[in-house]
């Protein structure tokens, strides 16, 4: 039977003039939850807020079938977090860290974080942290972050920047994570190309509300995008439109059902999309 390790409910948090909206979405066992939103869509503070660092105006997080708050520091130890900057000093080696967190988590596992860090090439005590790479860094976040063996990653832009060799390292490395029905990860990430790869379900958030939270590859099969020029829009029905942008050149709709769509408006072309086009016509498209 599939375990939600990760539920949200009505997670609300105001700050100033944004708002963070009644977020709802769930993440089961097994499976990579991308999670996605323009800069300022709340997504970061989604996260402190699974993490308990932020108190909430209202919602529960239940994480592994408990409270956040009731259970936080006994839960946050079978979480591991990688966000998109190095929060080690600079003047640490790999080894240094390890012996740190080694006194951090009663689950770490010493041969688990050589092995990684020899599988990512990282060297364990010849380097300081501020002689690494970048995507030195982000291995090192990962390995640091797997090593005391959690249940459930939290990953904030962790792939950005990389270079495609590093970014399919991590990837796979994420899928085998996932590979039982015992772990779970939620992927902050603006790169859709490695969602559409590797997640299993999207959450998508415009403006502090959740859009929608569905299985990825029923995203990309049903929603699609009716193609036409602007004096043809009047012609799709308001029921058919999800967002919409119009260049010089054409009129782009976003249709959550292609294959109706495709019957209905046979003088229209009706592409697939993307996640990314997705997130455009929402976040750049005209108010409907």
């Amino acid at each position: 039977m599939e375990q939600t390790l990760l539920q949200v409910d009505g997670l609300t948090k105001q700050y100033g003039n944004f708002t963070l909206d009644h977020v709802s979405f769930s993440v089961p066992g097994g499976s990579i939850m991308g999670f996605v939103g323009e800069n300022g869509a709340g997504k970061t503070t989604t996260l402190k807020l699974i993490l308990d660092e932020l108190p909430r105006d209202s919602g529960t997080v239940r994480v592994f079938g408990q409270d956040n708050r009731e259970h936080g520091s006994v839960l946050r130890a079978r979480i591991g977090v990688v966000f998109d900057d190095c929060h080690f000093h600079e003047m640490f080696t790999p080894a240094e860290v390890g012996a740190i967190l080694r006194g951090c988590y009663k689950s770490w596992d010493d041969g688990l974080y050589d092995s990684l860090l020899r599988r990512f090439g990282l060297p364990k005590k010849e380097k300081k942290i501020k002689e690494l790479s970048r995507g030195m860094k982000m291995k090192l976040g990962v390995a640091a972050a797997l090593a005391h063996r959690p249940r459930l990653l939290l990953l904030d832009e962790a792939t950005s920047g990389l270079d495609p060799i590093v970014r399919d390292e991590v990837l796979e490395l994420l899928q085998e994570f996932v590979s039982d029905e015992e772990h779970a990860i939620l992927f902050s990430s603006h790169i859709t190309e490695d969602l559409e790869k590797v997640a299993d379900y999207v959450t998508f958030l415009h403006k502090g509300k959740v859009v929608f939270s569905e299985q990825k590859d029923a995203l990309l099969y049903d929603w699609g995008v009716i193609k036409c020029g602007r004096s043809d829009l009047e012609r799709i029905d308001r029921e058919d439109i999800a967002a919409v942008k119009s260049s010089a050149f054409e009129t782009r709709v976003l249709t959550r059902n292609r294959e109706a769509a495709a019957r209905k408006y046979r003088n229209f072309m009706v592409d697939r999309t993307s996640i990314e086009e997705i997130m455009v016509l929402y976040g750049r498209g005209e108010e409907q």
